[in-house]
């Protein structure tokens, strides 16, 4: 399923235009980017919770030259299933 699928989804099921459903959408998903860019976590209770990991520097290398670089430290989305939805899968 891709975005426009989800819109379509939403809107059939809650009787909204599609614009209307892809703006729902929008503001949810700029509602959780706003938050973790703040670095606070979205818990969304039966679904799961984002968040935002830090990763440390560390070693890599360059696939094409076999060099050594050092990769720098940085800050990434996470998303953990909650439980209704480890189920709702299984």
């Amino acid at each position: 399923m891709n975005k426009g699928d989800l819109v379509s989804e939403i809107a059939k099921k809650t009787n909204l235009s599609k614009s209307k459903a892809l703006e729902t959408i929008d503001c949810a998903f700029d509602a959780i980017k706003g938050s973790l860019k703040k670095g606070q976590r979205v818990q969304l209770v039966g679904f799961g919770s984002f968040l935002v990991r830090k990763r440390k520097a560390r070693m890599g290398r360059n696939p094409q030259t076999g060099q050594t670089i050092q990769i720098k430290a940085k800050k990434v989305p996470a998303f953990t299933a909650g439980a209704e939805l480890k189920k709702a899968v299984n």
